[in-house]
């Protein structure tokens, strides 16, 4: 009795599990069958598609990469402080994830249109930030921010505090117990961020479009192809951009695999 019960178990998990996975997997199918091979290859060809994806790939990565260089001490203090309005501080860093991205990029735009503090400051260098690569960075930057943030922090927490103690007992720096040990420790944690915060970048519309509508991401020329031509016209550069997407997650998870099976086996030596 008790192993038809478990059964059943396994049976409704994996029905439940088939929806979900056909949920994400059919629209994306149906996209693929239904775009042409030449509008698909002349949608490839098309020279302002390409700028626009290499553009979006370019501007996310700096983004992350600039934005890192704070994240990851943010997320470090958060692990490992307890101070007073620590909660207060985590509800902001998770407040771009909830709030509605057009408002985003409308909070965003009072900050850097020539009005704003940050405007005022760059366009005395004779900067303009709205419709500039520097604003879509900054809209890029504020969607996708906690991503990198609480996954590096849980990396961070999960180092054993022992070992950071240890080693301050013996005389080594706080910068060098941070670079020799929690960094190393929280490694996988915080690519995993950075993947997520890269790909999130890459991938946002609703602030991008209000900060920066020119020159156009790939999401922003997705929607003005629809908007403008229709569905048929904007299917194509869909299904490139998704692909797009997915061959840099494979090649993410290929290398972070990679460097897994490289430390278990180092571990095993």
């Amino acid at each position: 009795m008790a192993r038809v019960k478990g059964d059943i178990f396994r049976w409704v998990m994996l029905f439940l599990s088939s929806m979900i996975l056909l949920f994400i997997i059919a629209p994306l199918a149906g996209m693929a069958l239904k775009t042409g091979r030449n509008e698909f290859f002349g949608t490839i060809a098309d020279s302002d598609v390409r700028n626009s994806v290499w553009y979006t790939l370019r501007i996310s990565f700096t983004a992350t990469i600039v934005f890192a260089g704070g994240a990851i001490p943010l997320a470090w203090i958060m692990a490992r402080k307890r101070f007073p309005g620590r909660k207060v501080i985590q509800g902001i860093i998770d407040l771009p994830v909830v709030i509605p991205h057009t408002a985003a990029g409308i909070a965003l735009l009072g900050l850097i249109s020539r009005d704003g503090i940050a405007g005022q400051a760059a366009s005395v260098l004779g900067l303009n930030l709205v419709n500039n690569p520097a604003g879509t960075a900054l809209a890029m930057a504020f969607v996708s921010l906690p991503f990198l943030v609480n996954a590096a922090r849980d990396g961070f927490a999960s180092v054993p505090e022992k070992l950071e103690k240890a080693a301050l007992s013996l005389g080594a720096s706080r910068s060098r117990v941070f670079f020799t040990i929690s960094l190393p420790l929280a490694w996988r944690n915080i690519v995993s961020g950075l993947v997520m915060m890269f790909a999130r970048g890459m991938s946002e519309f609703g602030a991008v479009v209000i900060v920066a509508y020119h020159p156009m991401t790939a999401p922003v020329m997705i929607y003005e192809r629809f908007s403008s031509f229709g569905l048929s016209y904007a299917r194509p550069l869909s299904l490139l951009f998704v692909l797009v997407a997915l061959v840099i997650f494979i090649l993410f998870r290929m290398i972070s695999l990679e460097r897994r099976v490289k430390k278990t086996s180092e571990a095993d030596d």
